[in-house]
Formats: C-alpha cells, sequence, structure tokens
C-alpha cells in the first residue's frame, strides 16, 4: 500500500493536490479536509503529544517537480527552492538536507522535519563478485521487493527494479512466480526503487543510466503504475526511454496496448517479452500464461507493436539444459520469429529453489544463436550477473521468507515441546514444498501426539496436505518412530 491511500485520497493541504507522506504513524486519525492532520483528544491522558518527528512526512520521491513546487510555495518558500532541491537530490545525489547550503537554514529545519528521502527500508543487501548489488526492501505495509543495480566496464549502470510484490503469472522457473501475488505496487514504490540508486549512484560521480522493469511481478499486470513510474524516471531522473525495458510475459491485450501508446506519443521504450519456448505445449507446461495468450496471439501482437511503434522487440530466452537450448529448438524458434524485426536475448538459466533445471553450457548457447542465424534472428548470449548471489529474480525475497517460516516452525516446535509431555510418539516431517511439489526443506521431529494436535490446531500444520505456493507445514507420516 502507498503512503498517499493511508492519508486519504482527497488530501489537500493549501494549493497542494495529492502528495503522499510516508506511512502513518499508529497514533494518528484519517485526514480531514480542514486540517493537514487530525489528532487523539489532547484531554486523553493515555496518549501522549506527538512532536513533529513523530508526525508523518512527505516522501520527497513520491513527489514530482510540481507538487514539490506547490509544497513549497505553501509553506511560503520561493518557487526556485524546489529545482534547488532537486538539484541536490536528484542531480548531486545528497541525502543529507543540512548539507543544502544554498538554502536557508530555517527551509533546511523543515525539510528534516517534514520531508524524508522515501518509505522503504532495506532489509537485506548482497553485493556479488561481479559488483551486482541485489536489495531487499521492506516496504510501509511490511511486504518485501527486490531490486538489482548491475555496473559493467563501461559507465553503463542498470538497475532492475520490481512492479509487484510477488507474481501471479506462475512461470514455473522463476524465484517470484513460486511466492504467488500479494499486491501491486504503486507507481511512487516502483519509481523509489532506481530514484535510490540514482542518488547514491550521484554521490560517488556516477549516474543510473538504464532501467528495465524485470524485477518482481508482471509490469503489464501493473499498467497505469509502471507507465506513471516510467515517465517519472524519465522526467525526474533523466533517463532516455531508449533506455528504460519494459519485460512481459506476453500480455497480448496490453502489448497492443502499449503499442498504441508508442505510436500515439511517439514514446520510445523498449519491449521485451519472456518468451523461453517455441511450442504452446511446451511454454504453456512453464509459463501458464500461454493458456490464455498462446504463441499466435502472441506473435501476432508482437508484429502489430512493431508495425506501429517503429521500433524493434526482444525476446529473452532462460537456456535450460536439455529443455529448451537444443539446435531443433532453435530452428523452431528461428521459424516462429522469422520476418520480424526482433532480436533474442539468451540467458543461460539463474537456478532457483523449487525448479531443478540447470543452464545451458556455452557450445550449446553458441550452437544456439548459430542456428537462430540462419535464420536471420540475430541472437546474444548475455552474461549471467550476480550468479554468487541471489541475483534471480524473487530470489532473495523467497530466502528471506523462507528464513521467516522456518524460523516459526522452529518456534512451534518449541512451543509444543515446552507445553506436553504425552508419551505417545508420532513422527512428523517438516517439509517445505516448491511450486513444482518439490521437497525443498525437509526435517525429521520426534513429538507426542498432543503436541502434533497443538501444532494443527495452530493453523500451522496440515497433516498430509500439499498447498502452494512455497510455504512449510508438518506432515504426518505413516511411520512411527519407536520411542
Amino acid at each position: 500500500m502507498s503512503a498517499a491511500p493511508l492519508l486519504g485520497a482527497s488530501m489537500r493541504l493549501g494549493p497542494l493536490r495529492h502528495i503522499s507522506r510516508a506511512p502513518v504513524h499508529a497514533r494518528l486519525v484519517s485526514m480531514d479536509l480542514k486540517s493537514s492532520l487530525s489528532f487523539p483528544d489532547a484531554t486523553d491522558t493515555s496518549v501522549a503529544s506527538l512532536s513533529a518527528v513523530e508526525r508523518p512526512k512527505y516522501n520527497l520521491y513520491a513527489m514530482d517537480a510540481k507538487e514539490l513546487e506547490e509544497l513549497i510555495l505553501s509553506w511560503g518558500e520561493k518557487k526556485f527552492r524546489a529545482k534547488q532541491i532537486v538539484d541536490w537530490v536528484y542531480v548531486q545525489g545528497c541525502s543529507d538536507f543540512d548539507s543544502f547550503k544554498n538554502l536557508p537554514l530555517s527551509l533546511r529545519k523543515r525539510l528534516k522535519e517534514e520531508i524524508s528521502l522515501g518509505s522503504m527500508q532495506i532489509e537485506e543487501e548482497q553485493i556479488s563478485r561481479d559488483g551486482t548489488q541485489k536489495r531487499l526492501w521492506r516496504l510501509a505495509d511490511g511486504q518485501l521487493i527486490e531490486s538489482v543495480l548491475m555496473p559493467y566496464d563501461t559507465k553503463r549502470r542498470t538497475a532492475c527494479i520490481s512492479s509487484q510484490v510477488g507474481c501471479a503469472m506462475g512461470c514455473t522457473f522463476c524465484a517470484t512466480g513460486q511466492m504467488g501475488f500479494k499486491r501491486n505496487l504503486s507507481a511512487d514504490e516502483i519509481f523509489e526503487q532506481a530514484a535510490r540508486f540514482a542518488t547514491e549512484l550521484r554521490a560517488r560521480d556516477e549516474r543510473l543510466s538504464n532501467v528495465v522493469f524485470m524485477g518482481m511481478g508482471e509490469p503489464f499486470m501493473n499498467y497505469d503504475a509502471v507507465m506513471k513510474a516510467s515517465k517519472r524516471l524519465m522526467t525526474d531522473l533523466g533517463i532516455g526511454a531508449r533506455h528504460i525495458t519494459i519485460s512481459t510475459v506476453g500480455v497480448v491485450p496490453r502489448i497492443r496496448d502499449f503499442a498504441d501508446l508508442c505510436a500515439a506519443t511517439k514514446l520510445e521504450i523498449k519491449l521485451a517479452i519472456s518468451l523461453h519456448s517455441s511450442s504452446n505445449v511446451a511454454r504453456s507446461a512453464i509459463m501458464p500464461v500461454n493458456r490464455k495468450y498462446d504463441l499466435k496471439e502472441l506473435v501476432d501482437a508482437c508484429h502489430y507493436y512493431v508495425e506501429r511503434s517503429g521500433r524493434r522487440i526482444s525476446f529473452e530466452w532462460a537456456l535450460i539444459a536439455g529443455q529448451n537450448d537444443s539446435v531443433k529448438e532453435a530452428r523452431a524458434l528461428g521459424k516462429l520469429l522469422k520476418g520480424l524485426h526482433a532480436h533474442v536475448n539468451l540467458i543461460p538459466l539463474n537456478p532457483t529453489r523449487g525448479f531443478d533445471g540447470r543452464p545451458s553450457s556455452l557450445p550449446d548457447a553458441d550452437s544456439f544463436v548459430h542456428e537462430l542465424g540462419r535464420y536471420g534472428v540475430p541472437a546474444t548470449v548475455r552474461v549471467r550477473r550476480g550468479i554468487d548471489i541471489d541475483a534471480g529474480c524473487g530470489q532473495l525475497a523467497d530466502s528471506a521468507s523462507k528464513k521467516k517460516q522456518e524460523s516459526k516452525a522452529r518456534d512451534l516446535m518449541r512451543a509444543a515441546s515446552a507445553n506436553s509431555a504425552d508419551a505417545q510418539g508420532v513422527y512428523l516431517t517438516l517439509e517445505m514444498y516448491s511450486a513444482s511439489g518439490a521437497v525443498v526443506l525437509p526435517c525429521s521431529w520426534q513429538l507426542p501426539a498432543l503436541q502434533h494436535d497443538l501444532l494443527q490446531s495452530s493453523g500451522f500444520a496440515r497433516p498430509g496436505t500439499h498447498l502452494r505456493p512455497a510455504a512449510l507445514w508438518v506432515q504426518k507420516s505413516a511411520q512411527v518412530n519407536p520411542l
């Protein structure tokens, strides 16, 4: 949930329109039209008065230039002060309001009291040997999402950002797809991922040059927020449209909508299709979206995009050893894409916990490229980034979620052992199931029957049941372990 809905959709402060604040303090009551905030009754001695620091703050990353100008004007400051603030944050990469030396001291003080730089907290961070930086964010409502910053030998710095918490598309090889769908991200939450990286890069005289929507979620299932965030990537961060790529698993109606938008507005944002198979049977098995929009519909929509936008389209292909990396498969793909102004990006699979596929070898990848070339389809084998960390889509969030589940299971086990001394033994197996049904984490416990009943009544243990998406459950085995 973004900050704006927490404060009321029609929030106004003076001449302001919809400017988001950071998460509402637990003691605050909802907004009204007459005042910025309403507080508990002052006579209520159980509620301590709230200082300015405790009040919810405006999130700078949730405001565009116009909204920031309106806020500054409502404070009685000159309009140009907003531009100075933008310059400090987005151009110079400074996040310390005290360092904004060309601003009056009084304004700097108010910025510290009423403005925050973002609403997301860093939950975990991993840095690869190749410099890839994977970040797990905790949102205001406690949900977790991921972003990745990828540095290259050139000055190119690419941020891979998320558009949803989890994903409903259910691709079997994707860690996010194995998690299931939680909610859409707001445009502010999408933009902030890139903005935070951009600010940090500016502080060390580098620049965020590219953004790809290839993180958690299906961007075209959160179309409006993704397009709004993309606009701010261009206007606020100065990233050119040709350096922004939106990737989709193949939501055909939205591909056509996007094509029309590109044609109508001369928008040059790139489009990539997550393809991975050239047959309907095989693609439907690993990508359920293909059961709704099959390859013919998808490729027809891709032709429509190219014709309407005048732009080349890209196809993403995860090379899975022994499954989709043969010369025969390349031949079928070449026939499927022949005549389409397209390029294929081949990425050796980044293995996930719930999928037992392996990445293809380099010789097999080179043979695949050669065969595609015979059909006039250019292809490139991309270097995998962050292999030594959880850099694949959804892997870090999935890992954090499973750690939390494991901890909960162990706490319940300890509680059960502490609360019963029944001698009747029952053999239990704690198992974590992936979306494909594979057991990821097995471990055995000896527990009395009464303890098992306690776990089951807690709603955590469901003997004999396999549930999706991945979760921890306690399953009663037919085997009884002798005491």
